[in-house]
């Protein structure tokens, strides 16, 4: 059972969770960090960019437990890091990291390895079997930062709208208690590539 307590950390920064009274911190947290905004949507963060991440709803018929969104303070009360995450995202074991994102001075430095370290050991402490997350081509520091961390990719998908862009996205995936990609991929069929599924 997930005890919806925060992940831990030992970065000096002290995590909560973010609500929709928090939308105007993100939102300048977004504003003063447009990177991915621009690589992503081809645009920067539009004016209501917080409050849709604050609430955005799944697709219909998507079945998760919980989903996270959860800041990183420093002493200063300043937000320097933001994850969204869901778990058991139609299937059990299944967490799905959906926004991972650091400060632009925070970038390069070993803050994000920390964090996703923190990050994976609570999903696994709260019954993760796999973590799983999109990254769209053209970001090519997110597709070297997952690598690094781990994650392998298990399909593409083409002509993904966001923002003012279509992207081919890249699926990945980490496995977190040793199971063989064949296990998840009966969990989650809808990640089979073309040539993974069954004749």
């Amino acid at each position: 059972m997930q005890s919806k307590l925060l992940p831990s950390s030992a970065t000096g920064l002290a995590p909560r969770e973010i609500t929709l009274d928090d939308a105007a911190l993100l939102q300048r947290f977004f504003v003063e960090n447009p990177e991915y905004f621009h690589i992503v949507h081809g645009a920067a963060p539009q004016p209501d960019e917080a409050r849709d991440e604050i609430d955005d709803a799944l697709p219909a018929g998507w079945s998760y437990t919980h989903k996270w969104k959860i800041g990183y303070f420093d002493s200063e009360g300043r937000l320097l890091a933001f994850v969204s995450i869901v778990s058991d995202l139609l299937a059990q074991g299944v967490w799905h990291i959906g926004l991972f994102m650091l400060a632009t001075p925070c970038h390069g430095s070993s803050l994000a390895r920390q964090l996703h370290a923190e990050l994976e050991a609570w999903a696994a402490g709260e019954g993760a079997r796999w973590l799983r997350l999109s990254v769209v081509q053209d970001n090519a520091r997110a597709q070297g930062f997952w690598n690094a961390c781990g994650y392998a990719q298990v399909r593409t998908r083409d002509g993904i709208e966001l923002g003012r862009l279509q992207h081919q996205v890249r699926i990945m995936i980490k496995p977190l208690a040793g199971d063989a990609l064949a296990d998840y991929l009966t969990l989650m069929p809808r990640d089979r590539s073309e040539e993974q599924v069954p004749s």
